[in-house]
């Protein structure tokens, strides 16, 4: 006998919201559009998120928990940092290549929420706040030095695979994160590669 479990009315909110807000931008989307998607009355909504920019911080803390999960398996499996570094461009890469691929969520609601103090910038901030210690971390246990710098390096080679995957061929993508991520690694700390 299987057993199935059907999606909490939030989940079913933030998977509307999550595939509007990123196929067609977070401004561009109505509660109404929501509201629709998901199936639910305007009441319902608003019971669990009573403006839109409280649905805009839990999708991003959602998108936020995915990535950090992922990047934990990533480095869980491969067993040492060069390897999850090579893991965490092929993933970046096989991102950039699914259809309807738009980019970094957390860039684009960067983009469209200008404020520096807004609640959506914070989780933004955040995310980013985490990756980097997370480059840190790894970069460290290879003995790279200047992790701090070299882990600002890698966020803008991050950032920069995100847009080549929306903007340009998505395909190259992985093989020049990779090659641009051990170029900044072996540029600090020769022999690293493995």
């Amino acid at each position: 006998m299987s057993t199935t479990t059907t999606p909490s009315t939030r989940d079913r909110i933030l998977d509307a919201a999550t595939e509007l807000f990123y196929t067609h931008g977070i401004r561009a989307v109505s509660a109404d559009k929501i509201i629709e998607r998901a199936g639910i009355t305007k009441v319902t909504f608003y019971r669990h998120f009573r403006t839109k920019d409280l649905l805009v911080v839990a999708y991003l803390e959602r998108q936020a928990a995915r990535e950090r999960d992922a990047l934990g398996e990533i480095r869980a499996a491969a067993g040492d940092p060069a390897q999850a570094l090579h893991g965490f461009a092929r993933v970046i890469g096989a991102e950039a290549c699914k259809p309807g691929f738009r980019g970094c969520a957390f860039i684009n609601a960067a983009a469209e929420y200008a404020e520096p103090d807004s609640p959506v910038r914070a989780v933004v901030a955040e995310h980013r706040a985490w990756y980097h210690r997370t480059f840190v971390d790894m970069l460290e246990q290879l003995d790279v030095p200047g992790a701090e710098q070299a882990a600002a390096e890698l966020m803008m080679l991050r950032d920069g695979a995100m847009l080549a995957g929306y903007l340009g061929d998505p395909a190259q993508v992985a093989d020049a994160l990779d090659l641009a991520i051990f170029a900044v690694v072996e540029g600090r700390a020769p022999a690293v590669r493995s």
